[in-house]
């Protein structure tokens, strides 16, 4: 009977712990399949981020592939040729800007060459004029004191007069010589003559006068030099 109650009592203590061990089992599991709530909870989080940056990195691949197809587009349309009307327009266009430049150097250069013709002309006839001048000089300058007062003679003045006054008018002006330092670009030498009272190279004397018309020697003045 001892035995008996001895064997009960072995058995009832290890259904005892094995009834614990299979609790605890039961509140063990739980923990291992599921784990920590905090650590979940990470890794919950950190696969959330990867598969947001996973979503983000197509789209700007895409964005830029889309950049880069508007720049070869551009450069498709930038390259396209010009409609027909728009280079005949640019045609003309240059071809009438041409035309006016070369009609503008035309003017110039003929209106420079009537210039030159209209000088070369007024010139020569200036030049036929002057022995007329000359010959007044001469003939007022023969006419004494006395006959100063005669009709005639002041007649001729004023004609000589008038003529200079005239050819003032058009710019025609005699060349100072007397006193004036000998130029070959408007002073004629015929004759050379030694006086201390002047000095080097210094016109001592006009024989015939000269004229200029604007700026250019219509006749030289022809003079005596000095030393």
């Amino acid at each position: 009977m001892e035995n008996n109650q001895e064997k009960s009592q072995e058995e009832m203590v290890k259904e005892a712990v094995e009834e614990a061990k299979k609790a605890a089992g039961a509140e063990g599991d739980p923990q291992d399949e599921n784990g920590d709530p905090e650590e979940t909870t990470a890794e919950t989080a950190a696969e959330a981020e990867e598969a947001e940056e996973a979503d983000q990195e197509p789209g700007q691949e895409s964005s830029e592939a889309s950049d880069d197809g508007e720049k070869k587009e551009k450069k498709f349309f930038g390259k396209k040729k010009k409609d027909k009307k728009d280079e005949k327009i640019e045609e003309l266009t240059d071809k009438l800007t041409r035309q006016m430049a070369e009609f503008d150097n035309f003017r110039k250069r003929t209106e420079k060459e009537k210039s030159q013709m209209y000088e070369v002309g007024a010139k020569d006839i200036i030049e036929k004029i002057l022995p007329v001048v000359d010959n007044f000089e001469r003939g007022l300058g023969a006419v004494t004191e006395e006959e100063k007062e005669n009709a005639f003679v002041q007649g001729m003045e004023k004609v000589y007069k008038q003529l200079m006054t005239t050819l003032e008018g058009i710019e025609v002006k005699p060349i100072e010589a007397v006193g004036k330092e000998f130029d070959p670009n408007f002073h004629n030498a015929v004759m050379h003559v030694e006086d201390e009272n002047l000095g080097e190279n210094i016109v001592a004397e006009e024989f015939q006068k000269g004229y200029m018309y604007r700026d250019s020697v219509v006749r030289h003045s022809m003079v005596k030099v000095a030393n």
